[in-house]
């Protein structure tokens, strides 16, 4: 594990626990979340993944290891550094019949630490950018679940902020409503936000995060860029021909392994030895009709059962 005071890293831990009694629920973790990441936090129920947000936001205190937000020791120095972390665990409470913009004045009202002379200001910018001053003065009991997930982002974002810690954020909405969660999140990004964040649809860690950290029964079982992860795992070809015992053969000859047939189809896992050109071409001395070629990446699924051994939400 790197220097703790690593000026790249938004978020370190080091040996992570947390017991509950005679139950682990983290054990000894190392989280590296580099500054401007957009990092995945994923695992199946019961993994310590909200514990271990709890952890860092200082509202569970860790049995053992140590925790750093921003290069400041959590919890000794919550007070300094929290306020530069905005947080959606437990989403505030907003009322009803109080419209989006009096909702987020009345939470910034509450708050000893937000400069009350800039609310309005404030308030404007943080509906702004979660795309929802159209709505600002529309009352919350109005808001789609879409609206009403933006509406908790923009009172995380009341003050500035420079880590952005969402646990399940698109939980319970429509495939438009995830949409919009994920393109707020790819802008917070943009502007240089690093943003943690805890999700059971893969699909969408695909497609919007950097880095990904997973968690199996309490401990971090990987932890790395997307395509790096992807990369250490074995990759497949699939050979499309309306020859597939023939290709299976050539494939096997190659010294690909497990090597199997469909309809029409041919597949197998090479080595370091077996680079795309060398592949067809040997195909195509052989006589074998090939109509479609692909080197297949492992998913972030099949990944994830790899590790797990579970299976995962990949859908909205």
């Amino acid at each position: 594990m790197a220097d703790p005071g690593a000026p790249g890293a938004a978020i370190r831990t080091s040996g992570l626990t947390k017991r509950f009694g005679d139950q682990v629920a983290v054990a000894g973790i190392d989280l590296d979340v580099p500054r401007g990441a957009v990092y995945g936090f994923l695992g199946p129920n019961g993994s310590g993944k909200t514990t271990t947000i709890r952890m860092l936001l200082g509202l569970v205190r860790a049995t053992t290891g140590g925790i750093e937000v921003l290069g400041a020791a959590i919890p000794q120095q919550a007070a300094q550094v929290l306020p530069r972390v905005g947080s959606l665990v437990e989403g505030p409470g907003f009322h009803a019949h109080l419209t989006g913009a009096a909702n987020l004045r009345r939470l910034d009202a509450v708050d000893p630490a937000a400069d009350h002379a800039t609310t309005s200001d404030r308030v404007a910018g943080a509906l702004a950018r979660v795309g929802l001053t159209a709505a600002a003065d529309k009352r919350y009991r109005k808001y789609s679940l879409g609206m009403k997930q933006r509406l908790a982002i923009a009172a995380a974002l009341l003050s500035p902020r420079e880590i952005l810690v969402l646990d399940e954020p698109t939980n319970g909405l429509d495939p438009q409503g995830t949409r919009e969660i994920r393109s707020l999140i790819s802008t917070l990004a943009a502007a240089g936000v690093t943003v943690f964040v805890s999700s059971h649809l893969l699909s969408e860690v695909e497609q919007v995060c950097s880095h990904v950290g997973i968690m199996n029964a309490g401990r971090l079982v990987a932890q790395g860029t997307v395509r790096d992860l992807q990369a250490g795992r074995a990759t497949t070809v699939r050979v499309t021909t309306g020859d597939p015992a023939s290709a299976a053969r050539v494939l096997t000859r190659l010294g690909l392994k497990n090597v199997s047939t469909s309809r029409a189809e041919a597949t197998g896992a090479p080595t370091g030895e077996h680079d795309p050109p060398t592949v067809v071409a040997a195909l195509v001395a052989a006589g074998v009709p090939v109509s479609g070629f692909v080197v297949c990446t492992p998913t972030l699924e099949e990944l994830f059962v790899e590790l797990t051994g579970e299976g995962y939400a990949v859908d909205a």
